[in-house]
């Protein structure tokens, strides 16, 4: 009997960038990191990269890249991450998939993943095509080949879904061993009922799809799945090895593949040094021949299905209540608050349920004038997204646009773009999962959402805030200094929205303390300056200038003038205003700067107050 072994981690983050300025902001929770992405690559994804094998004298004796050595997937969203902020980790994950592509027959152990981990079988029809197209298109930019399989956030489920994947050439997926009903030899009549995870695990089975179509679906070893993950067997590599070699069932006569998926997080975040466990489980299979190491698509191709399988729809491998942990109350939690409940769960998601179905009509309505098929644009809009190049947009256009665009029609038509990519983004899965409305990620899908309003407000002339916020205030939250869902936005979203008179004042004030080049780039958006003045006096400093902004994203662009005071310490004033004329200009910056030499602080404000109005910013 031939026996194989394959470890799958699904490695994911959930996006976590201010919308308005594509970047992580501080998250004091990852203390002392900047944020989770940087705490958790420092932790798990880069030590296993590069994890040590040692001797019984501790020495090192190699170094192994694992994710070569298993099969993986790593989210879209994360992988964008890292390959601006952990380069090198990023580049080993590549190099990963082309080794393995030597070690396993010609098939990569990178699998692709739905886009931003929304839970399928909750998406309406064209949120699940987009999130299947998006996820393979990431994957061939990056790793230059067509995915055989995909990860299905959460392992989520549905026959839609699974349709979709196989129409797209998606070969296989991977479920929890609960989520299979019934299944019978290929050609058999009589179905055989499992129950409760009672299928057999060692081999893959065939689902035949309502539309005609098939996909290939493996059904991971739930016991050792769930010791890695939460029963310590990570404590020992070669407890790990011998437990997945226990695996094997006797007397069967035919090759088996014991397998198993958890969180890659398991492997040196959630415990330490764990991708070290990984690392000599896998030597100690090897080196000792208990087993051969594989990956799915090797072991597909060897061993095609004999039996076939029907699943329980609407299921998943993190809720034992189907997929109710993403809509309501249903019990499961972290267990960290165990008197808390999650009620809010029911009214978050009809709020952006909500949204999303008031802002489609819209889209409907206006995106035909400037795209041939509006949703199949949608489709193809990572291409733009990956790669936000002039000549990359120009070439998108050229595709789907309906005409020759003036500069007034991109900007519409980015921003009808963006405006889908965000209602999408605030579907991500983890702002459900966790005990209380008021966490990070649930604060995260809710910025997305407030940039998606933002959106139909510039594009539609639609102010809709005020009835997601009466829809969002039934949302309760656990802790009384929060109160509801409105309460957590006007906390939490309302201060990070930014427009380009944000932008401007974030560039004058820290014009202040540094030089920019010219043009100056900064998170998303470019300042091309035309203008600037700097005045000293003691601790104090004066500025004055104007610039053109513009967003890379919607190429939307604004000349402003600006002038900043700082009095020392954290002592600073700013005002913004759109670039009139070059008159008023100048008699702003002369009436500010005569106060500024008399060194009547007071009065310097009030010069700033009566040219600036309302657009006056502070440090904060």
């Amino acid at each position: 009997m031939e026996k194989y072994i394959c470890i799958h981690g699904h490695f994911y983050q959930p996006p976590r960038e201010n919308p308005w300025l594509e970047a992580i902001e501080l998250q004091d929770s990852a203390y002392p990191y900047h944020d989770w992405n940087k705490r958790i690559t420092a932790e798990c994804y880069a030590p296993n990269a590069t994890s040590r094998i040692l001797d019984e004298q501790d020495r090192i004796v190699q170094m192994v890249n694992n994710y070569a050595k298993m099969s993986f997937n790593v989210g879209p969203t994360l992988l964008t991450w890292m390959q601006k902020h952990a380069p090198d980790v990023y580049d080993a994950i590549l190099e990963a998939d082309l080794e393995s592509q030597r070690r396993f027959s010609g098939h990569g152990s990178a699998l692709a993943q739905a886009y931003n981990h929304m839970i399928l079988p909750l998406a309406n029809s064209q949120d699940k095509v987009t999130q299947v197209l998006w996820g393979i298109r990431d994957f061939e930019y990056r790793f230059g080949r067509k995915p055989e399989g995909m990860w299905l956030p959460e392992t989520a489920v549905d026959l839609k879904s699974l349709d979709i994947m196989s129409e797209q050439g998606i070969r296989f997926t991977l479920l929890a061993p609960h989520q299979a009903e019934r299944v019978r030899p290929i050609g058999d009549k009589k179905w055989q009922d499992v129950p409760g995870g009672k299928i057999n695990t060692t081999m893959p089975y065939l689902n035949r799809l309502p539309s005609g179509r098939t996909i290939v679906l493996f059904f991971y070893n739930g016991a050792i799945s769930r010791a890695v993950a939460f029963e310590k067997l990570l404590r020992s590599g070669e407890s790990f090895a011998q437990r997945l070699v226990g695996g094997f069932l006797d007397n069967l006569g035919y090759p088996q593949l014991v397998h198993i998926a958890t969180d890659g997080e398991s492997y040196g975040h959630h415990h330490r040094f764990g991708d070290m466990a990984l690392a000599y489980a896998l030597h100690y299979i090897e080196s000792n021949n208990l087993a051969r190491l594989t990956n799915y698509g090797e072991y597909l191709e060897k061993h095609p299905p004999t039996q076939e399988v029907k699943i329980f729809e609407n299921t998943s491998w993190s809720c034992a209540h189907g997929v109710e942990r993403w809509r309501d109350n249903c019990g499961c939690h972290t267990g960290k608050h165990v008197e808390w409940n999650q009620e809010w769960r029911s009214p978050l998601r009809e709020a952006l349920d909500w949204l999303r179905d008031t802002l489609n009509p819209f889209y409907d309505e206006k995106a035909p004038s400037f795209l041939k098929d509006p949703w199949d644009a949608r489709n193809e809009y990572i291409q733009v997204i990956l790669d936000r190049s002039p000549g990359n947009i120009e070439s998108f256009f050229g595709k789907h646009a309906t005409h020759a665009f003036t500069g007034a029609e991109r900007i519409s038509t980015l921003k009808l773009l963006e405006l889908q990519r965000h209602a999408m983004l605030m579907y991500t899965s983890c702002g459900w999962f966790f005990d209380e409305l008021s966490g990070i990620e649930t604060v995260q899908i809710l910025q997305y959402a407030g940039r998606a309003l933002q959106l139909a407000r510039e594009i539609f002339g639609q102010d809709l805030k005020a009835s997601f916020l009466e829809r969002l205030a039934q949302a309760k939250s656990n802790v009384p200094e929060y109160g509801d869902g409105r309460l957590i936005y006007e906390r939490s979203v309302r201060p990070a929205v930014a427009d380009l008179k944000k932008v401007g004042a974030h560039y004058a004030i820290c014009s202040l303390f540094k030089e920019y080049e010219k043009p100056a780039s900064f998170y998303y958006y470019t300042a091309d300056q035309a203008d600037l003045e700097i005045w000293e006096a003691g601790k104090a400093r004066l500025l004055t200038g104007k610039a053109r902004f513009i967003s890379e994203i919607t190429e939307e662009s604004a000349v402003l003038s600006f002038s900043a005071l700082h009095m020392g310490d954290h002592n600073l004033t700013c005002g913004v205003r759109a670039y009139e004329t070059e008159d008023s200009y100048k008699g702003m910056a002369k009436d500010v700067s005569r106060s500024f030499e008399s060194a009547d602080f007071p009065e310097i404000i009030r010069v700033i107050d009566k040219h600036f109005g309302d657009s006056i910013y502070s440090l904060k």
